[in-house]
């Protein structure tokens, strides 16, 4: 299992970027430790200190590493290992792993060293607990002779979806073109119907839209009949989410050659994964063409980041502004890097993007104390919290409830938790932090990643023990968990 060496041993995230990346860069480039500290003007001795993270970099150093090897300057800033290792980390902290004695900085060295290992470590681990899974669905279908087969694949779809879109940053330049060119088609069609998009899709795809009468005939909130070009929108969405619908089928129809490209270059081969990967490219274009870029993050930037009055702006729902808050992530014109999840009231994460810093589990477990699981206790309200993890490190947090399902007597609806937040540096370009003191003086919420990979041992919210740490408890004392003895417990390394 994972634990820590030493009380020097970092948390997540910290010194992971740079240095293993200019290591790499540099290796893959066939140069030499001395050859580019030549280039540099530094000496080997201090440019081998810089990619062990033992010295930062200048600003001009990073402007003449981004020359040097022809990167953007952003993708030798970012952290984007810090999910990595979250993810390695949480995979290692398996209890089948506990006898391996493993250390955050071992962790941290395979993530620096070789990502691509840690990335197919996180694939086999995937792969187990599919199959464990697929293994538990097959023995329930076992005596149940009707039911269809089971397909089984090494990869939960959406896992490699969810993959494939924070490997792209959540950025996909050519369906912000495809969008902005049938924004620019939408425009010059005569509407008749008082709906711009319903006369697109007649003109441009010939599809006749219907809006229709939910109930058991018709259980779907959007269906396209390819042969008869039909599109059946649900009576019960309201107007954002019908607007989006019929964005959505324009992106599978207009931009569906674009989806096909950028899902091939990602090797997605698997039926179902592809199935999804063309949902969620889809649903990104849609958002795209109803929140177009430039005026978009111009009116966010206006609104400072009011989710609600972008609302009514746009005429989108909640979740639909977040999510395309998280995606602009344009080299040179971006706004600030996100966070997104969101989580139903078991706990489950059905979505997660991470360009923030915080690293989301991949399979759950996050911890309690982030406020995306109190917004549950007044639904509709937004939230804001200062949180800090051990290692120091702050995030500014917003979280609010939304209710999905449609209007009218009947319906299942469902509630789920939206959270969305950035570094603590971030938290005043957010109307939503006014009224909150901030800065190192201002009073945070202690929070961790999940219980597995936290050192915070006096959390009165811990359902697990950390697997890098014991404590010696005594039956006769209670601390604030079951898993602390009190004042005088002893926390030892696991061996």
């Amino acid at each position: 299992m994972a634990r820590s060496p030493d009380t020097q041993a970092k948390g997540p995230g910290k010194g992971l970027n740079i240095g293993g990346k200019i290591r790499r860069l540099r290796r893959d480039r066939g140069l030499s430790q001395t050859a580019l500290a030549e280039r540099l003007g530094v000496s080997a001795s201090y440019l081998n200190l810089i990619e062990h993270n033992k010295r930062k970099l200048t600003a001009a150093l990073l402007l003449e590493l981004a020359k040097i090897f022809d990167v953007d300057f952003a993708h030798l800033a970012d952290d984007d290992e810090t999910q990595l290792f979250a993810d390695i980390m949480d995979v290692l902290g398996s209890e089948m792993f506990e006898d391996l004695d493993l250390t955050n900085s071992d962790v941290r060295a395979l993530v620096e060293t070789v990502p691509n290992v840690a990335r197919a470590l996180l694939h086999m681990h995937d792969a187990y607990r599919k199959s464990q899974a697929d293994m538990r669905s097959l023995a329930a279908r076992a005596i149940d002779a009707e039911a269809e087969p089971v397909i089984l694949s090494s990869v939960a779809p959406a896992e490699a979806i969810s993959d494939f879109v924070q490997e792209n940053v959540n950025y996909f330049e050519d369906l912000e073109l495809e969008a902005e060119r049938v924004g620019r088609e939408i425009g010059i069609v005569e509407t008749q119907s008082r709906d711009a998009l319903v006369d697109y899709l007649h003109t441009a795809h010939g599809v006749e839209t219907a809006l229709t009468r939910a109930g058991r005939d018709f259980p779907y909130q959007r269906h396209y009949d390819s042969e008869r070009k039909v599109l059946r929108i649900s009576e019960r969405l309201t107007t954002g989410s019908r607007r989006f619908q019929l964005a959505h089928q324009i992106g599978l129809l207009s931009a569906g050659p674009v989806i096909d490209m950028l899902l091939m270059e990602a090797n997605i081969k698997d039926r179902d994964t592809k199935a999804l990967g063309k949902v969620a490219l889809a649903n990104y274009f849609a958002a795209a063409l109803l929140m177009p870029y430039d005026r978009f993050l111009e009116s966010v930037r206006e609104a400072r980041y009011d989710i609600e009055l972008l609302q009514h702006r746009f005429t989108a729902e909640f979740e639909q502004v977040c999510h395309r808050l998280t995606t602009l992530n344009k080299p040179g014109h971006a706004g600030i890097p996100l966070h997104m999840l969101r989580v139903d009231v078991a706990g489950n994460i059905s979505k997660r993007f991470s360009l923030s810093g915080l690293p989301i589990p991949r399979h759950g477990e996050t911890c309690s104390r982030w406020n995306v699981y109190s917004a549950f206790m007044t639904p509709g309200v937004i939230q804001a919290q200062m949180s800090e993890l051990p290692d120091g490190t702050r995030y500014f947090c917003i979280a609010r409830t939304v209710r999905k399902g449609g209007a009218g007597h009947g319906t299942e609806p469902r509630m789920l938790s939206i959270g969305l937040g950035c570094e603590s540096k971030h938290a005043t370009e957010m109307v939503y932090s006014d009224n909150m003191i901030l800065g190192a003086e201002a009073k945070a919420a202690p929070i961790g990643v999940n219980c597995r990979i936290c050192d915070r041992m006096d959390c009165p919210q811990r359902a697990h023990p950390p697997v890098h740490l014991r404590a010696r408890i005594d039956e006769n004392m209670r601390g604030p968990s079951p898993y602390v003895a009190g004042a005088s417990a002893e926390l030892l390394p696991t061996r």
